[in-house]
């Protein structure tokens, strides 16, 4: 290991300090939020109890649902392992809510690369647009929700669902806070309150001290295998917000007159409750090792976003190099440290979904999971590296340094 490597990271650690004793109250607020869910709800051993089959009357299952719906605070909430991604959940929350003839608005922006065909941004004869569903979009500006252009458009068209993403995705965008969702939530509904505002939620559960559920939003969309899983959860994904919605939502992910009614757990419950409960210390690494890894990079004379000491919305951190070979090579040392696939080595490939060559180290025990320490990017310009992740702060502070030695 290089001293020279080694001393840089660890007079960053002491920078970083202050910070980190924010991340640890807010650890322990959010530890307490989900173990008072737990109490309140009577989480019992009987309820990791498999079912199979049609799945009905799976009481663990239920209890889940009340649990999420408690710790996100919304009405209710659906969370299955039928879902196989947070795309695809988002997937299937645009399919119960639109119809033929209604219109999506995004009002952050085009969404991440794998919804482009889900909408029909991208031709695909399974897409909203082939269905009849109309789409338009509206760009940030200056990183927040571009007031009058939303007004223009939801005064002028019949806007059935408003979808913002929370998560800044491939773009070189910020993410989006609680306080702006709140705000133009609140803009939208006095203008129609009967518009449907759907949030995708992922990557930004348990980073600050509110949830979305706090917003004047009606549903909100997040996958088991980033912040809420906790690194345990092997797969799925929930949808919180209105009972009438996720009801919908239920119906459209299984069948109608059957809904949540059915879907068989096959003995995840006991990982999803698990997942859950170590997820604000989890996410506590996560956060802890973005901030180190901020600091560290900004002191080497590289852009990253955000700064070490800024608010954060997500776990996501951002380092732009400008620079291909770097970018590479950075992405490659973080697979090198990980504890699954060490000594792979991630190259640019056309992976399913994305416009661009995308190069992804993503050494996890789950299969692309994004809350163990992952790093990937699209080969275009700047060359942003988007590092998530890690199950604890030691293994993510190696994984930095395992960086810093190939772009060295």
């Amino acid at each position: 290991m290089n001293n020279d490597i080694l001393e840089l990271v660890e007079s960053s650690e002491k920078e970083c300090m202050s910070e980190f004793k924010k991340i640890d109250k807010l650890c322990f607020d959010k530890t307490k939020k989900v173990l008072d869910a737990f109490h309140k709800y009577e989480v019992n051993e009987s309820d990791f109890n498999e079912t199979t089959g049609y799945g009905y009357n799976d009481s663990g299952r239920e209890k889940i649902e009340k649990i999420f719906s408690e710790v996100l605070q919304t009405e209710d909430a659906i969370v299955r392992n039928q879902f196989v991604s947070g795309s695809h959940a988002l997937t299937v929350t645009f399919f119960a809510l639109l119809r033929p003839g209604d219109t999506l608005l995004s009002i952050s922006g085009t969404p991440y690369d794998t919804l482009h065909e889900v909408i029909g941004i991208k031709d695909n004869s399974s897409s909203l647009a082939s269905f009849g569903v109309k789409y338009k979009e509206i760009d940030l500006i200056n990183d927040d929700f571009n007031y009058a252009k939303i007004k223009e458009v939801i005064t002028n068209n019949k806007i059935k669902v408003i979808e913002i993403q929370r998560s800044k995705g491939y773009s070189t965008r910020k993410s989006i806070s609680i306080d702006k969702i709140k705000k133009v939530a609140d803009f939208i509904k006095k203008i129609d309150k009967d518009i449907i505002i759907m949030v995708d939620n992922c990557y930004c559960e348990f980073v600050n001290n509110d949830e979305i559920g706090i917003c004047n939003i009606d549903i909100a969309v997040g996958s088991l295998i980033k912040n809420l899983g906790g690194g345990i959860a092997p797969n799925g994904a929930y949808v919180c917000g209105r009972h009438d919605l996720i009801e919908l939502v239920g119906e459209r992910l299984t069948l109608p007159g059957e809904g949540r009614e059915v879907g068989p757990t096959l003995g995840i419950n006991k990982s999803i409750l698990q997942g859950l409960f170590m997820a604000p210390s989890v996410i506590s690494a996560s956060l802890k090792v973005a901030i180190l890894t901020a600091n560290v990079l900004e002191k080497l004379n590289y852009n990253v976003e955000p700064k070490y000491n800024e608010e954060r919305v997500d776990i996501v951190q951002n380092i732009i190099f400008n620079d291909k070979e770097k970018l590479i090579k950075y992405v490659q040392g973080i697979q090198q440290a990980s504890p699954i696939d060490s000594k792979s080595i991630p190259i640019p490939w056309d992976m399913p979904g994305y416009d661009d060559k995308v190069i992804m180290a993503s050494g996890s025990f789950i299969q692309g999971s994004s809350i163990e320490i992952s790093c990937d990017g699209p080969i275009r310009e700047p060359y942003i590296a988007y590092q998530q992740g890690s199950l604890t702060y030691e293994s993510g502070k190696l994984a930095l340094i395992s960086a810093l030695h190939k772009i060295k």
